[in-house]
């Protein structure tokens, strides 16, 4: 099963640690590049891309997540609203760790953890409207894109899709959550507007881990809550027209079938009117239906076989003539 692809919108800010890299961070940076560049001639900033706390829609990344999302983001392009395109790639991830904040907890009453990295853009231009819009914080809030193997709930440890409790309620004074959970994929990073994470900002939505649709209709019938992504609505609407389709094929041949028993009906017990035939049709199965037209096909050719003949036995014409003969 495919895990679960997520872009999650953080609220990153520039650290005050100054724009020049290091030269440690001038080497990182040069790996990347075709040419050495020199450190006036690159931007570097950091941006806080995650971390461990719930966020608006009830998910959160473990502390295990986060740390292999450290390595995974490392080298990673920068773009503008998740737009994959080639024009769109602005800085590239240098260096990335998980970075512990003692005076601040998390809504579950953990150590509130914090995924930064270090990032940087050549000083262009082109880009000089950007770095001013980074110095100044407009621009400050970005969306990480990743994929996890599971969402688990943070209550049972089940699988949160298919378990019985909801994200956003307490039980036994312990908050319900989604926990993203092993991270194996990191696909990119983007400047967004608007983050939806409290505080490390998160806009995400989920692909590749998807639920079957069983799984689906019978939470639904349970009267139990589903958490869908995207990918999963797409196939509940294409499941969902599918059984469209197969409902209106299944009428027509129930109609079809219900007109040639009723065509049977009137050949081979014309006692019985149409109406009353009709009738009695609309309350029966399918399968009833497919008996009742075997049945009536069966007397229909029993009633046109044709009239067995009788066998008569030629007289002996010799035996006739010469009976008055015989003693």
């Amino acid at each position: 099963m495919e895990g679960n692809r997520l872009t999650k919108a953080s609220g990153g800010a520039l650290a005050a640690d100054g724009s020049t890299p290091s030269p440690e961070e001038l080497r990182l940076i040069n790996a990347y590049t075709r040419r050495e560049l020199s450190a006036d001639e690159v931007y570097v900033f950091s941006v806080a891309l995650c971390d461990n706390d719930v966020d608006r829609d009830g998910e959160r990344f473990t502390a295990g997540s986060l740390d292999a999302l450290a390595k995974l983001f490392v080298g990673r392009t920068g773009i503008f609203d998740h737009d994959p395109s080639a024009k769109n790639q602005t800085a590239r991830i240098i260096s990335c760790a998980v970075e512990s904040v003692p005076e601040r907890g998390t809504v579950t009453g953990e150590e509130y953890l914090c995924l930064k990295a270090r990032a940087y853009l050549p000083r262009t231009e082109g880009n000089a409207g950007l770095i001013a819009a980074l110095d100044s914080g407009i621009v400050k809030e970005v969306s990480v894109g990743c994929a996890v193997g599971r969402i688990l709930c943070s209550i049972c440890g089940e699988e949160l899709a298919s378990c019985p409790h909801r994200k956003g309620e307490t039980y036994g004074g312990k908050l319900c959550c989604g926990e993203l959970c092993d991270p194996y994929d990191a696909y990119e990073w983007s400047f967004v507007a608007v983050p939806s994470q409290k505080r490390a900002g998160v806009t995400k939505s989920a692909y590749g881990k998807e639920n079957d649709m069983e799984t689906i209709m019978n939470r639904l019938a349970k009267g139990v809550s589903v958490t869908l992504s995207d990918r999963d609505c797409q196939k509940l609407v294409s499941y969902i027209d599918s059984l469209k389709k197969s409902a209106a094929d299944g009428v027509y041949f129930r109609d079809t079938l219900t007109e040639e028993v009723l065509r049977l009906s009137a050949a081979v017990q014309p006692e019985i009117s149409r109406d009353t035939m009709e009738s009695v049709a609309k309350g029966m199965t399918v399968a009833q239906l497919r008996e009742f037209r075997a049945a009536f096909e069966k007397k229909r050719a029993e009633n046109l076989a044709p009239a067995p003949q009788l066998y008569t036995a030629k007289k002996n014409s010799s035996a006739v003539s010469n009976g008055q003969f015989t003693i």
